[in-house]
């Protein structure tokens, strides 16, 4: 297919010739505040789409401290070393209080990120829950279209909750320590039940830990429902600097790979990933729209400060606020009967 035609032409070739400075910019396109620069970004989107899709995309998850990244790098160098590109998405936790994210897991793949045939971007997660970023699945695509075989997403290592990147990739990667818990509390995270592999990490620190790990969580999984019915996760042990374990997770990704292909169910993720980032666009789109209301923008203030004083309940004070969003109303325009929007210390 031709690159479109238009100013961003030449980045949209760029991104196809799997030129990485072109790549990295259209990813800032994509992740940009400014509605201008989004426009852009998801006309590149658009323009590439039908070069998308062909990549194979792993999650890594885990908590802080699990080797995340010594895992990918490990995981990454074999990967490459088979002749295949990879593009390697890390999302950093951003500061609740700055704002700010430090973006270093780049620096823990110093030998992945020399590579040629690999590219990695840190990304903060912002305010963007579930351990990825806002703009993900926009980023893996454009790698996809850069012609990368392998995307994985690192997500920020948050804890249990941490299951977005789930409904994002075809095979979730679950990194757990020895001693992290006993079989009560594996069954408790809700993202082991999403997992369609695990890996026990530091063996080498702990192996009989770690061997205790292993067999605790695979107990676990025997009462789980697995996320696939044609796969039942795998529980490894992993030094991430032994070669030979390196290799034997591939193998296992593998492996999935070729029976989730057998059984249709690649596609059949794809398609209700798909749709899901259709809904989660549809109800961004619809919180921004509500803060840009110029009537909700008005009436906000009082009613946030009558909320927070005790004044107004959250519950009437959300609702006047999202009648009038959809309504399309000034404040004078409040049925009549109702309480006026502009009387926050009305009692709720």
């Amino acid at each position: 297919m031709t690159p479109a035609a238009g100013p961003d032409a030449a980045l949209i070739a760029g991104v196809l010739a799997g030129d990485r400075r072109a790549l990295a910019k259209a990813i800032t396109l994509v992740e940009s505040s400014r509605r201008d620069q989004q426009d852009r970004g998801q006309a590149l989107i658009e323009a590439l789409l039908p070069h998308t899709g062909r990549s194979l995309r792993i999650g890594v998850s885990g908590v802080p401290g699990v080797g995340k990244s010594t895992f990918i790098e490990s995981l990454g160098l074999h990967i490459i070393g088979q002749g295949r590109r990879l593009a390697v998405l890390a999302v950093d936790p951003t500061s609740s209080l700055s704002g700010g994210a430090i973006l270093g897991d780049k620096t823990r793949m110093q030998g992945l990120a020399r590579a040629p045939a690999a590219f990695i971007r840190p990304s903060p997660a912002g305010a963007c829950p579930g351990g990825v970023a806002a703009r993900t699945r926009e980023a893996m695509l454009l790698c996809e279209a850069a012609g990368f075989d392998v995307v994985i997403v690192e997500t920020m290592g948050v804890g249990q909750a941490e299951t977005a990147v789930a409904r994002m990739t075809d095979l979730l990667v679950l990194l757990q320590l020895p001693l992290a818990g006993d079989g009560l509390q594996a069954i408790k995270k809700g993202i082991l039940e999403l997992a369609d592999l695990i890996v026990v990490t530091k063996a080498d620190l702990a192996p009989a830990a770690a061997a205790a790990a292993r067999q605790t969580l695979a107990d676990a999984l025997t009462i789980l429902r697995p996320a696939s019915p044609h796969w039942q996760p795998p529980v490894l042990m992993l030094s991430a600097r032994d070669g030979g374990a390196v290799a034997a997770v591939w193998s296992q990704i593998e492996r999935y790979r070729q029976m989730q292909c057998r059984g249709g169910e690649f596609e059949r993720r794809r398609r209700s990933q798909a749709l899901d980032w259709m809904w989660h666009l549809i109800e961004e789109g619809l919180r921004a729209d509500f803060r840009a209301h110029p009537a909700v923008g008005a009436l906000l203030p009082d009613l946030t400060r009558a909320v927070a004083s005790g004044t107004l309940s959250p519950t009437l004070a959300a609702t006047r606020l999202l009648t009038l969003a959809q309504a399309n109303r000034a404040p004078a325009d409040w049925p009549p009967g109702a309480p006026e929007p502009d009387c926050p210390r009305c009692d709720p």
